[in-house]
């Protein structure tokens, strides 16, 4: 259709990937104090763009158009996902600080411990939205896409909380131990120079 003579049509809004940053920061920052390290949240938050795939897949598979409902998927699963980060590198760092545990022997055993609660988070909201995603219920058209994206990502970020989270954190925590280690065998060096 074309606009009358002195019209002009446009389209306008907000792209909601903006919404998306905004909450990545703001999650990462609280977890960054509660934490109180760069790293962890770091390794944790490294898992939201995998779940992505999920999401992606689930909708391919799925002949879903991508849509504002779906992209509100994103927002779920930052919080469930980083929630399964935290439920499992806290756990991690409780065993190395306070049972004294070695770094890999601490990752096997938060793997075990942590195991069910990280499953049955994926599992209630697998199956939760499962009616939605299946269209049961009255304005479950609109709602479908979101139930659809959640369950692909969950899928997706369940695994990688279980595999991915343990072997990034313990390649970050060898590496921050290989520097821990040169920087006391620099400090050390000057002092043996001088007591000679």
């Amino acid at each position: 259709m074309d606009a009358p003579a002195g019209f002009l049509t446009a389209v306008r809004g907000q792209s909601g990937a903006s919404l998306n940053r905004g909450v990545s920061i703001l999650v990462f920052m609280v977890m960054a104090s509660q934490f109180e390290s760069f790293r962890d949240p770091f390794i944790i938050m490294f898992t939201v763009p995998f779940a992505l795939i999920g999401v992606l897949w689930a909708l391919f598979l799925t002949r879903t158009p991508l849509s504002v409902t779906s992209g509100l998927s994103v927002l779920v699963l930052i919080g469930v996902v980083v929630n399964n980060g935290i439920v499992y590198v806290d756990y991690v760092n409780q065993l190395r600080r306070k049972e004294g545990m070695a770094l890999e022997e601490a990752v096997k055993e938060a793997g075990r411990i942590r195991l069910r609660p990280i499953l049955m988070t994926a599992f209630t909201t697998i199956f939760g939205l499962l009616p939605l995603a299946l269209r049961i219920g009255e304005g479950s058209e609109f709602w479908s896409p979101l139930g659809r994206a959640v369950i692909g990502g969950m899928i997706v970020s369940t695994f990688l909380t279980l595999v991915f989270i343990p072997v990034l954190y313990t390649s970050f925590e060898k590496g921050a131990e290989r520097r821990r280690l040169k920087r006391a065998a620099t400090a050390a060096r000057p002092s043996d120079a001088t007591s000679r």
